[in-house]
Formats: C-alpha cells, structure tokens, sequence
C-alpha cells in the first residue's frame, strides 16, 4: 500500500466525529471493546465495532486478544506522520510569516 493511499484511510477514519471521540478515549489507556461499548451507549455494539474496524485499517487502533478480551489500544504513529507531513510544515511556514510581519511592523 502506498503512502498515500495510508493517508487517504488514516483521514477517512479521522473524519467521523464518533472515531475521534473513540481514539479520544484511548488517549490515556487502552480499553475493551465492551468498555468503548458501555461509553458510548447510543451505539449499538455492531456499530461501535465497525468504527473500531475502520480505525484498526487505518492502523490508528490496534488490538491485542487476552482471552476473550478484545482491548484496544490507540496508535498515535499514524497521527504523527499526518502532523509531521500535512501540519508542521504548514505550521512552520505560517510561523515564518508572522515573523516577517512583525519585523515589518516594528521598523
């Protein structure tokens, strides 16, 4: 798979409001998914699997079985590289012209 086509699955799955709300949820600790399932009680169980489906293709969850335990654990490599390819370059390029309009300011 290319990287672009990586990227195209690592923002789709960023684009559901409720996949955000999940991987905010992962943020501090991973969780089962029974546990994702009792914090989101306006998702059936189905549903809430398939959000976690769609964020594991985009390697943004990944999972680890103990039993019958399926626990979910966020992946923030993925984010980063988004933020590292998109966003800081941007970022740093809008920093450098705030600089410049400042230093134009003050003289």
């Amino acid at each position: 798979m290319s990287s672009g086509e990586k990227n195209d699955l690592i923002f789709k799955a960023l684009a559901a409001p409720v996949r955000r709300e999940i991987l905010d949820e992962l943020k501090d600790r991973p969780l089962t998914t029974g546990d994702l399932c009792a914090r989101f009680p306006r998702l059936d169980r189905c549903t809430v699997m398939q959000h976690l489906k769609v964020l594991e293709a985009a390697e943004l969850v990944l999972v680890k079985r103990e039993g019958r335990e399926r626990w979910n654990h966020l992946n923030p490599l993925p984010i980063k590289a988004i933020h590292d390819r998109w966003i800081g370059a941007y970022a740093a390029r809008a920093v450098d012209m705030l600089d410049r309009m400042k230093r134009d300011l003050e003289d």
